[in-house]
C-alpha cells in the first residue's frame, strides 16, 4: 500500500534503553479501521520481533510506547485489523538508535581533616542477676 505516513517520536534522538512514544498518522489511520499495530524489530535482522497495538488518540492519530534495546537501529511497519499494511512503500521505517552518552567527571584528590572522637573515660558497669 502506498504510504502517506507521518511517524513521530516524542524525542529528537532515539537512545538505547529508553522508552519512547511512537505516534502514527498515516494512510492506515485515514481509513475505516478499528485497530492499528506496529510490527517492529531491532538491527538489520529485525531481532526481538514484536507487535504492539497502537492506542487510538483521535480519528487520525495512534500511539504506543516502545522500549529501545541495545541495537543500532529500529525497523518497523504498520498493519490494521483488516490486514492492510503500511511499509513505507516497501522500504519499511528505519531509525538509528544512539548509545547513551556518558559524562566522565574527574574527581580531584583532596586531604580531608576528620575530627577524632574523644574517648569517654567513664565506664559503665552493668549489673546482672543470676
Amino acid at each position: 500500500m502506498p504510504s502517506e505516513c507521518t511517524v513521530y517520536f516524542d524525542t529528537d534522538k532515539l537512545i538505547e534503553g529508553r522508552t519512547v512514544k511512537l505516534t502514527y498518522k498515516g494512510a492506515l489511520a485515514n481509513q475505516d479501521t478499528n485497530e492499528i499495530y506496529v510490527h517492529y524489530g531491532f538491527g538489520l535482522l529485525w531481532e526481538n520481533l514484536q507487535e504492539v497495538k497502537l492506542e487510538k488518540v483521535d480519528d487520525t492519530c495512534y500511539e504506543a510506547d516502545i522500549t529501545l534495546n541495545n541495537a543500532d537501529s529500529i525497523n518497523f511497519c504498520f498493519r490494521d485489523d483488516n490486514n492492510n499494511w503500511d511499509n513505507n512503500d516497501t522500504k519499511n521505517y528505519h531509525f538509528e538508535i544512539h548509545k547513551e552518552e556518558m559524562t566522565v567527571a574527574k574527581v580531584q584528590e583532596t586531604d580531608i581533616a576528620v575530627p577524632r572522637l574523644k574517648k569517654d573515660r567513664k565506664s559503665t558497669r552493668l549489673n546482672s542477676s543470676h
